[in-house]
Order: structure tokens, then sequence, then C-alpha cells
């Protein structure tokens, strides 16, 4: 049964998503507007890295892009649940409230797959994916860079009271998470101040790891900047422990809190 329960959750944000077209329509808006227009305006003045250059530079952080916000606003649904009553039905349900935050994590990471599969599609029409891609890496990139995501904006919802409060800190946090990450622009070519900010960062070791699949058979001097070994080692420490907080908050401190304004909650006819 409770396999079932979780099945249910992810495919309920999968179902979600896909009806939601403009939702889907603007998260492939916002990567592309960034690779045609801003990438081609960066792209001339770097013209010394050669044609379509820093655009191929930009194609890792994009696919990462489009992860980051997907699956922080596929996190949304937990507060929009909470609020609207449907997480009465879970919060009963015969399993530990934890899995909810599980079933959560992974429903966002994989529409955050789906969005950046799509993104792939689009851009080997346009001709923007190279061909000698590392799909192995590519794959692994993916998946756990999702799943970096999603546990980041399950972090922000199990401390989100409200709809509003949620959007507040998504903002204050997901614009200096993507600018200060590498997808712009190196980290090692960043200042002391802001290379550290970078380097904290668990986005940025996505990024990197994309840069590795997508960019060392490119012959271009804006490369990766750690390991594989380091991106894994990070971006896995890091989703376990924000998972983690995330199903202790959830599971234990605001449980009373929860049901009495789940329970106080008019079911909206």
């Amino acid at each position: 049964m409770m396999w079932r329960a979780i099945w249910a959750i992810i495919a309920r944000e999968l179902t979600r998503m896909l009806r939601q077209r403009g939702r889907l329509l603007s998260s492939m808006v916002r990567p592309l507007i960034w690779l045609l227009v801003i990438g081609t305006g960066f792209g001339a003045m770097l013209s010394h890295f050669g044609p379509g250059g820093y655009q191929q530079f930009l194609v890792p952080g994009l696919l990462c892009m489009v992860l980051l916000f997907g699956a922080m606003l596929a996190s949304l649904s937990l507060v929009y649940d909470q609020e609207s009553g449907v997480m009465r039905m879970l919060i009963i349900a015969p399993f530990a409230h934890y899995w909810i935050v599980l079933a959560r994590t992974v429903s966002a990471a994989v529409v955050g797959l789906v969005q950046s599969v799509i993104l792939i599609v689009i851009l080997v029409v346009i001709g923007y994916f190279n061909a000698a891609v590392n799909l192995a890496i590519l794959i692994l990139g993916l998946v756990v860079t999702a799943f970096v995501c999603a546990s980041l904006g399950m972090l922000i919802a199990v401390f989100s009271k409200t709809l509003d409060n949620f959007a507040v800190i998504m903002n204050f946090v997901i614009f200096p998470v993507f600018f200060l990450s590498g997808a712009l622009y190196p980290v090692q070519h960043l200042p002391l101040v802001l290379k550290i900010v970078t380097l904290v960062n668990p986005f940025s070791y996505g990024v990197d790891l994309l840069k590795h699949a997508m960019l060392d058979g490119l012959t271009t001097p804006l490369g990766t900047d750690f390991t594989i070994g380091q991106d894994l080692l990070y971006m896995i420490g890091f989703t376990v422990a924000a998972t983690g907080v995330a199903c202790l908050r959830f599971s234990h401190a605001p449980v009373i809190e929860t049901l009495a304004r789940i329970l106080s909650t008019p079911r909206r006819r």
C-alpha cells in the first residue's frame, strides 16, 4: 500500500505538470532566451573562444536551470496541499510521515528530469547539442542534479507555512543559487568572496558534472572546475543531508501544528 501511495504522489505531479501547459512552455522559453539572445550577445564579445564557443559553454548550465526551476516549483505542491486540505489524507495514511517528503522529493526530481529531456530534444533540433556528449555522465549528472534541486525545494517547503512564504523564500534562494554556480562563467575566474560562495553552492557541482559530459570533447578554454568525483561526493552528501533535515522537520517538530492547521481548514466544495 505504501508504494502505491508513493507512486500516486509521483503520478499526480506528472499529471499536474502536463496539464499546466503554460508552465511547461515557460520552462522551455526561459533557457532558450538565455541561449539564443544573451548567449549570442556575450558570444559576440567573446569571439576569441571560437564560433558558438560561449553558447556551447552555456548549454550544461541551462539544462541545470530547467532542473532547478522545475524541481523547485514542483516542491511548491507540498505547501499547496497543506493549505488546500489534500495533506489531510496523507497525514492519516498508515505509513510514516517522512515517506511523504521522500515521495515528494522523487516526484519533484522526476518533473525536473522530464522538462530537461524536452529541452534536450529542442537543443538537438536547433543544433546546440554536442554529438560527442558522454551519455553515461550526462544521464548521471541530470539525475543527481535533479535530486539536489528537489531536496533543496523540499527543504524550503517544510519550513514554509504558506504559499506566499514559499514564493518569497524560493525567489530569495533560486537566483543566487543559479547565478553563483558557474553556469554562466567559470568558477575559477571569480573574485575570492564569490568563489567561496560558489564552492559552497551544491548546484555548482551539478553544472560542473554536466560540463564534464558535454564539454570535455570540445576544444574550449571554458571548461570544468572540479573532478567528477568531487561533483558526485558533494551533491550526494547535500541531497542526503537536506532530505534528512526535511524529513525530520516534517515528521516531528510541526506535526501537531500541521494537524491543527489541516483539520481546521474547511473543505473546498
